[in-house]
């Protein structure tokens, strides 16, 4: 089983240090949940974690092994959701999900229908993805992580936008995503309710 870690990280900018010597380990079927107010370094601590910040100090690593090293090896296992939703907005749901698909590494046991079905969106994938509402376009972005393969989620804010109904379809999503032995990092503002682990919490104002 994959395992994810931080050893020491350090993190600078604007000649302010938002946080040093930070340590986790992570497993399968685990989430790491990263909280603090707006500047504390969760959005730089996810790009460090995605491979596309390099830290000041200390090393991240997937199975013992330099991320920054790993290079693409990395990459092919982790899928990142940022503040934006990353849609194509004249393509439909279902011509988004199609790209997406085509673009990385695709699960074989999903179809696209089923994807949007699960997000709340069946009936809605020939609809121009700009007519869609802001959380329904949330829930399309998230449907585009339920067709990868990917074993690790970086996610950014991921209940951004989403009604209450949308945040506990979302909720049951990642505790499917971490019941088959998926691993999940974020950051919310929202307190998230994991039924299969207890989440691994930091504190970045702390």
């Amino acid at each position: 089983m994959s395992r994810f870690a931080a050893r020491d990280l350090e993190c600078i900018r604007d000649d302010r240090t938002l946080f040093s010597g930070l340590h986790f380990d992570l497993g399968a079927g685990q989430a790491l949940v990263l909280e603090g107010r707006n500047g504390s370094g969760k959005t730089s601590l996810l790009r460090i974690l995605c491979g596309i910040r390099l830290p000041e100090a200390g090393k991240v690593l997937w199975d013992g092994e330099d991320i920054f090293k790993l290079g693409a090896e990395y990459h092919q296992h982790i899928a990142y959701l940022g503040h934006k939703d990353g849609n194509k907005l004249d393509l439909t749901p279902g011509e988004n999900l199609r790209m997406a698909k085509g673009l990385g590494k695709a699960r074989d046991d999903l179809d696209l229908e089923t994807a949007l079905d699960q997000v709340g969106l069946y009936g809605f994938e020939d609809v121009p993805t700009r007519n869609l509402s802001a959380g329904q376009q949330r829930r399309l972005a998230i449907a585009r992580l339920l067709i990868t393969d990917a074993i690790l989620w970086i996610l950014d804010e991921p209940f951004t936008s989403l009604d209450r109904q949308g945040i506990a379809v979302v909720e049951k999503l990642f505790d499917q995503h971490l019941a088959k032995g998926g691993m999940a990092a974020l950051t919310t503002h929202h307190r998230i309710n994991l039924q299969v682990t207890q989440a691994l919490r930091i504190n970045l104002s702390a």
